[in-house]
């Protein structure tokens, strides 16, 4: 990177270089270490690669957010290494930290990734009381953090581009949304944001503090809490993985992912090994994604996260699933008009000729009767363009579709892009969601993680066609040796949508695991499960009122030996 001009000393700003020293990588043959010189280097979106893409559990086919700005970008490639050796890369403004774009064998190691200016605003509740009859709080906001106050408002500006003079974002008081995290105790929620309520005054104390003063007198009792707000759009993906195959993250440091988190997005074999995602300990923030860690949606192969923490994400850490498109109609036997339903998933492809496919009751979420139907043509989104509509597509099939397939009561669901699943050895801690959501017809090994103080399910296996689409129905999982601590119930949620009871999940065992409990907190809820074994556990709980260590709802073949 340096024989292009980056400047390890992070003074000047890089992206060209790393943008020059990319282009002439995808002109050589055979294996290509692309290497930094350790140090830190600057990049600003302004000279990242541009493409237009469309990214599940994004901003979805809306036209304005179609561009996406890329700093590390590997495209129709093979065969590549990006070497950080110990290299720290700082983004600036709105992008996408690295992509792995329709390219093979990929590993990205040694690099520490941050955002100079995240999207994210951690205000800390430095001090609070009441003075002559009116509350204060004083906020201490992490260094870098710009804003500028107006009367009883607040703005909080990014960065200003060095091409435009604007701020690269903008937003007011308490933003979108808001979760709360609590240093002392380590545990990090969603909840109301009471900083801008009944604001009476606000002052800029400098050095990034803040003064509030309000018009009641009601003392808060939130010192040394942290308020983290953010707006709601995810524009870009933190990184992203698309048509590619053999992709591995290792031995990384990811601070921070601006707008969303690794994406996953129909490739093959993905590893992600020995990566921290969490806050720089010199930041002063405690947020490090605006959303997910990691979310892979429809991935065939393999996957394996290992050894791994995953710590102040502002959703769940990770999600493994497919997407279910909805059946809006039927033009021949062997042909479906099918749509994508949820706003932020849409104008990427869903199938490719040769996919299986399984057709599903949306009120049972159980498969129609028959085998799994081959793709053999498709007219819909290309995920690289908007020459075609984005949110539907026509698929052509092998034979005609099973009996009972309905607009609005049938989601079909890619079966060929599914994959196998291990999840071992990671930490998980300040999380205000779940920990692994899960929903793949493969085998599925979630061992030896340590899940602390999880705000939510600790694992949830869900395949949902009314909210968020996502497939599918598991038939493997196994739950083992993993130590719970502090958990908020039901530690495993097992959670199909379906209307009319049904058995939708199959062959789920929960064994010789470690749970440490309230005596208000339920082990497994489960529903609509076929076999459910739960055998050689230790739970732990206090003495005193107790829920029932395992609900079960229109379920059968349950065995219970903890």
């Amino acid at each position: 990177m340096t024989a292009f001009g980056a400047d390890p000393t992070g003074r000047a700003d890089s992206a060209p270089a790393v943008a020059a020293a990319l282009r002439h990588a995808r002109t050589l043959r055979g294996p290509v270490a692309i290497v930094f010189a350790g140090g830190t280097y600057q990049l600003y979106p302004e000279y990242a690669g541009l493409r237009e893409l469309y990214v599940s559990n994004t901003v979805g086919a809306d036209q304005r957010y179609r561009d996406k700005r890329i700093g590390l970008l590997v495209e129709d490639m093979s065969d590549v290494t990006i070497d950080g050796r110990g290299a720290r890369l700082i983004y600036h403004g709105l992008q996408t930290a690295f992509a792995a774009i329709r390219s093979a064998n990929v590993t990205f190691t040694n690099l520490s990734i941050d955002y100079a200016a995240p999207k994210v605003i951690d205000a800390t509740v430095a001090a609070a009381g009441v003075t002559g009859g009116r509350a204060w709080r004083v906020l201490s906001l992490p260094p870098g953090t710009r804003y500028r106050v107006d009367g009883a408002h607040i703005t909080w500006l990014g960065e200003t581009s060095p091409a435009s003079g604007q701020p690269y974002w903008s937003g007011v008081d308490g933003l979108a949304y808001t979760q709360i995290h609590d240093p002392a105790a380590q545990r990090t929620w969603r909840g109301d944001n009471p900083l801008f309520t009944g604001v009476a005054a606000i002052t800029d104390l400098g050095a990034g503090r803040i003064r509030i003063d309000y018009a009641s007198a009601t003392p808060p009792a939130d010192a040394g809490l942290v308020y983290q707000m953010r707006l709601i759009e995810r524009l870009h993906p933190g990184a992203f993985i698309w048509e590619s195959r053999n992709v591995v993250m290792r031995s990384m440091n990811v601070h921070y992912l601006q707008e969303f988190g690794v994406v996953g997005q129909f490739s093959e074999d993905i590893t992600i090994d020995q990566v921290t995602f969490a806050p720089d300990p010199a930041s002063g923030r405690t947020s490090s994604s605006f959303a997910d860690h990691v979310n892979l949606s429809g991935v065939k192969g393999k996957v394996t996260i290992t050894g791994c923490a995953f710590d102040g994400p502002h959703d769940d850490p990770i999600n493994v699933h497919g997407t279910y498109l909805e059946v809006t109609g039927q033009p021949e036997p062997g042909m479906l008009t099918l749509a994508y339903k949820h706003p932020e998933t849409a104008g990427f492809p869903q199938f490719y000729p040769g996919d299986q496919v399984r057709f599903i009751d949306r009120r049972t979420m159980a498969p129609l009767p028959g085998p799994p139907a081959t793709v053999i043509a498709v007219d819909g989104p290309s995920g690289t363009d908007h020459a075609r509509p984005l949110t539907t597509m026509t698929v052509t099939f092998d034979r005609p579709v099973p009996d009972g397939v309905a607009a609005g009561g049938t989601v079909t669901e890619n079966l060929t892009y599914t994959p196998e699943v291990v999840v071992s050895g990671n930490v998980f801690r300040n999380v205000p969601t779940r920990g692994v959501l899960v929903t793949t017809p493969k085998p599925v090994l979630i061992s030896g993680n340590r899940f602390d103080g999880m705000s939510m399910a600790s694992v949830l296996i869900s395949a949902d066609a009314s909210s968020w689409y996502e497939s599918g129905a598991v038939t493997d999982v196994t739950i083992r040796g993993n130590t719970f601590t502090r958990p908020a119930g039901p530690v495993i949620l097992v959670e199909p949508t379906n209307e009319v009871p049904a058995e939708v999940h199959h062959g789920i065992s929960v064994e010789d695991n470690t749970f440490d409990l309230g005596s208000d907190v339920t082990v497994a809820d489960v529903k609509g499960v076929r076999g459910f074994r739960f055998t050689g556990n230790v739970v732990r709980r206090p003495d005193g009122p107790e829920r029932p260590l395992c609900v079960f709802h229109d379920s059968s073949g349950i065995m219970i030996d903890a």
